[in-house]
């Protein structure tokens, strides 16, 4: 449940803080006040897309942040586990979008990115915004509502997955069972087989390649560099090191004998000796063995070359062409042995194809189930809503695939009647823009319910409706309130009354600025907000007196 909602600088907000409780909340206010602001905020908060345009005028930066009580939502529990974002008790969204147009989530304090928004988010609010009837014309959409009503879930999952893996099994086997394409595929795996035995090596022996070829490539520089040094270290010359150690040795040893302090020194430079010497002897051997193997070298650099026309034709690095080669193993010997593996294949495809079968079928008998139950219970609602004598059915239609569907044997269309008398006719073709967002109210109240989100947000739903028939939508919107929390935005006094609480958004404008400013209304607040939406500019005694038994009718109901 949403327990409350901070912004700031938020479009024309300049900071408003909103504590909600259980049931019907109704926010209302004047045409352009931004009543919808909070349903906005929340859409941010579920990963919609921000733009800079959402920051206030003069401010850097928007701040949105939202609290909810996960009491009763084990699966938005769950999913925080899962994801290491959890903390005791409850959950907390925050959002910053700056001026610039970039923005930041966390979410219980911890960084989030928009996936990670939006899947929290379909698990702890819904939102029906002012134009989403406009979905009930997609038949996709007409079906998953279906589903979604019906409940079957775990059938869904089945019916999709054997769906699923059937079509990767039938994808291996038309690469198993390719004919001509076959063959020259094997014959390209022996050529690439051949190349890459003969030339690819394991990391390990590919690094002693390459510091061998730097070796062999710089075998006279080495040789006559190695000579040098150690002339430095022992040679003829009067500068050699090694001879300046020793008349370095002898000063000090005179030294010594006069000063026994400088005798440890004299440990030094012996050891300093022993060192210079074995240098010495080392580069020695070293200029000895150096390799000056033209034709070693050749061999090692024409086998780095074929590892580099190797790496451009597979568009690998060398070090991994050892890797490429044990795969292009894999993928030959699965096509060598293909009779046997489409065997193997066809029978698993057979099992796929049979529980596909029996999960579709029990999917096609529950959607039979739950079309009759939803065309009944919407045509009620439909008569409430002020179109007597209409009527829903929800038709299936088979499917046109003949191989395993992910969607299962069948399709489905909303068919209306508004009128009596008419014979049904697809939702899309007969409905009016007033009647459809009827229709999608009903099947709204119809549907939602079904699953364990737990605030539902509805934004001017209401539109196009009036009278009694905004009464009984009212009446709607608070039963459904006494199973979860909803919010909903509306500019109809009849919608208003019904709310278990009342928010009221206003805009005040000077010279400098204009703020939206957001309050939970108190009774007398309720009765004078009611009688505005009821009288417009003019407030008066009948109207005050109208609006305080609307609200004492509808609050005792």
């Amino acid at each position: 449940m949403l327990t409350s909602l901070y912004v700031r600088h938020f479009a024309v907000v300049e900071a408003a803080e909103v504590s909600f409780g259980p049931g019907l909340t109704v926010v209302s206010g004047e045409t352009g006040a931004g009543k919808s602001l909070l349903v906005d905020a929340l859409m941010l908060l579920a990963g919609a897309r921000a733009d800079s345009g959402m920051v206030r005028a003069g401010s850097d930066r928007a701040e949105l942040a939202a609290e909810f009580d996960l009491t009763d939502l084990a699966e938005a529990r769950a999913w925080l586990s899962r994801e290491e974002l959890d903390e005791d008790g409850g959950c907390q969204l925050r959002r910053v979008i700056r001026a610039e147009g970039s923005s930041r989530a966390w979410i219980n304090g911890r960084p989030a990115n928009a996936r990670q928004l939006g899947e929290l988010a379909a698990l702890l609010v819904e939102i029906h915004g002012q134009h989403e009837h406009q979905a009930l014309l997609s038949r996709p959409h007409q079906l998953a509502l279906l589903d979604a009503y019906a409940g079957h879930d775990d059938l869904l999952v089945q019916v999709r997955e054997s769906a699923m893996q059937w079509r990767e099994l039938a994808a291996r086997m038309r690469k198993l069972s390719g004919g001509d394409d076959r063959d020259q595929r094997l014959e390209l795996l022996r050529h690439e087989i051949e190349s890459l035995e003969k030339w690819s090596l394991p990391a390990a022996e590919l690094a002693e390649l390459e510091s061998s070829h730097k070796r062999l490539a710089n075998a006279g520089r080495l040789a006559e560099g190695s000579i040098s040094v150690l002339e430095l270290l022992d040679g003829d010359s009067e500068f050699a090191l090694r001879r300046a150690l020793g008349r370095t040795h002898a000063e000090l040893s005179r030294l010594a004998a006069l000063d026994d302090k400088l005798a440890p020194l004299l440990d030094l430079l012996d050891n300093a000796g022993i060192q210079l010497a074995e240098a010495a002897d080392g580069l020695g051997r070293y200029a000895q063995d150096v390799d000056l193997d033209p034709e070693r070298f050749s061999e090692v650099d024409n086998h780095l070359a074929r590892l580099h026309e190797l790496s451009r034709r597979h568009r690998l690095p060398a070090a991994e062409l050892h890797d490429k080669l044990a795969a292009l193993r894999a993928e030959h010997d699965e096509l060598e042995g293909a009779g046997d593996a489409l065997e193997a294949l066809a029978t698993q495809s057979r099992r796929l194809e049979l529980a596909h079968a029996d999960a579709a079928a029990r999917l096609s008998e529950s959607r039979s189930l739950a079309a009759s139950r939803l065309g009944d219970e919407v045509s009620a609602l439909m008569n409430e809503l002020g179109m007597a004598g209409g009527q829903l059915q929800v038709e299936l239609e088979p499917a046109a695939a003949v191989e395993p569907d992910p969607q299962g044997r069948e399709r489905c269309e909303f068919l209306v009647s508004a009128n009596p008398g008419q014979p049904p006719r697809a939702l899309r073709k007969v409905a009016s823009g007033g009647e459809l967002a009827r229709i999608s109210l009903a099947i709204e109240v119809a549907t939602l319910g079904k699953d364990t989100v737990g605030s539902m947000i509805f934004d001017e739903v209401d539109t196009g409706i009036g009278g009694a028939i905004a009464e009984v939508v009212g009446q709607k919107l608070r039963a459904l309130g006494a199973q979860r929390q909803v919010l909903c935005v509306t500019h109809l006094p009849q919608v208003a009354a019904q709310g278990h609480a009342h928010l009221r958004v206003s805009k005040h404008s000077d010279d400098d600025s204009t703020r939206t400013r957001i309050e939970k209304l108190d009774a007398a607040g309720r009765r004078d907000e009611l009688a505005r939406m009821l009288g417009g500019l003019e407030i008066t005694r009948e109207t005050r007196a109208h609006a305080r038994q609307m609200l004492d009718r509808a609050q005792t109901d």
